[in-house]
């Protein structure tokens, strides 16, 4: 699972700590990338494929994404390799062994991502450790029952409304993964008056230009089949999604979706990045050089660790969603605005702007 690699900066990674236990079958990796502004909060993802290197790069997007967030927390970010669909019982005993493992490690608070859920977070807590996105039950905000994360990117849609990049009533969307996140933005983007022309899941991808119907896509998902059995529409593999007709692409899966050999045939107006580091370095670029705005992904998908931060202060779930829709709208129009006048990409304008928020945050500490 792991790689050896040198990979450090100024900003991080402060620690990288490999867990195994043979009695669980545990094998996952903790990356602790700076906690200059506070405890490091970062999702616990379950996949058979996971990487210390994909751990990394996860784990320095959180940084980034609490500090544009003006949250009191660092980043990190927790991979266990291991099938998320494995029987119930046999997640959980993973999952504890993992909390058992990390409960002396009071510098990562992990959350709920790919693989993870609220039900997952209790675990961890019952073991000792902390964590966020509980279920309510527990006194917290589950971010997969509430859409936490879409909510905010809806406020960035809102962003680029208004800086003039298109109108959100009557835009196409393509939503890639039907997941905890892309569903709820289906719904949220629907109900704000846009189109669903087309979404996948890790089985297949339905395009309709008429669009998608958030409710009957729901019914397909409960009935164990993929979307792409959605009645009427066309059906087509989980790419497809990616290079559709569309207004507004939502990649809302995993990273690196977006890269250079299908880059040019993107013919959205606007991508919100639902996921973490969904598209290459140059991916971005060439959708900047033909004129498609990027929302880069710490700017844009800040929603869920808004809410887990708010979580943790014990505000309640109205507070926590009009504090996403503020900072999400306000850091998206910042970086839009900058991105223009400087004439450069919005990631670029993007770190900046975090990049400002961290060296503050470490010019307090003793050096």
């Amino acid at each position: 699972m792991t790689e050896r690699f040198a990979y450090a900066d100024d900003l991080g990674p402060e620690q990288l700590i490999e867990l195994t236990d043979p009695h669980s079958g545990l094998r996952a990796i903790v990356v602790v990338d700076n906690t200059a502004a506070g405890p490091a909060i970062g999702g616990c993802r379950m996949a058979p494929d996971v990487t210390a290197r994909e751990c990394v790069r996860l784990a320095r997007a959180m940084t980034l994404k609490n500090a544009a967030a003006g949250l009191p927390h660092g980043g990190g970010k927790s991979v266990i390799a291991a099938d998320p669909k494995m029987p119930a019982a046999e997640k959980e005993r993973l999952i504890r062994a993992f909390a058992r493992a990390i409960r002396t490690t009071g510098s990562y608070i992990p959350g709920p991502d790919m693989g993870t859920d609220e039900t997952a977070m209790a675990w961890i807590r019952d073991e000792g450790a902390r964590s966020v996105g509980l279920p309510r039950e527990l006194g917290g905000i589950p971010l997969d029952q509430t859409g936490a994360t879409a909510h905010g990117l809806l406020a960035a849609a809102r962003a680029a409304e208004a800086a003039g990049i298109l109108s959100l009533k009557g835009a196409r969307v393509a939503i890639q993964g039907y997941g905890a996140v892309g569903r709820w933005c289906a719904h949220r983007f629907a109900a704000a008056g846009a189109r669903i022309v087309a979404v996948s899941d890790s089985r297949g991808a339905a395009l309709l230009p008429d669009g998608l119907d958030p409710a009957r896509l729901d019914a397909v998902k409960a009935g164990g089949e993929s979307v792409a059995a959605y009645p009427g529409a066309a059906a087509a593999d989980s790419g497809a999604v990616i290079t559709a007709d569309c207004d507004i692409l939502v990649p809302a899966a995993r990273p690196d979706v977006i890269r250079a050999g299908n880059a040019d045939a993107i013919r959205a107006r606007l991508v919100l990045e639902g996921a973490n580091i969904p598209a290459t370095e140059e991916a971005e670029q060439r959708l900047h050089a033909r004129g498609i705005t990027v929302v880069p992904d710490f700017i844009a998908n800040a929603g869920g660790v808004i809410c887990a931060a708010m979580e943790l202060r014990g505000l309640s779930e109205p507070a926590a969603f009009e504090t996403i829709s503020s900072r999400v709208f306000a850091n998206t129009a910042e970086v839009l605005a900058q991105a223009a006048q400087n004439r450069t990409l919005p990631r670029a304008a993007a770190l900046a702007l975090a990049r400002r928020r961290i060296s503050k945050a470490m010019g307090f500490r003793r050096r």
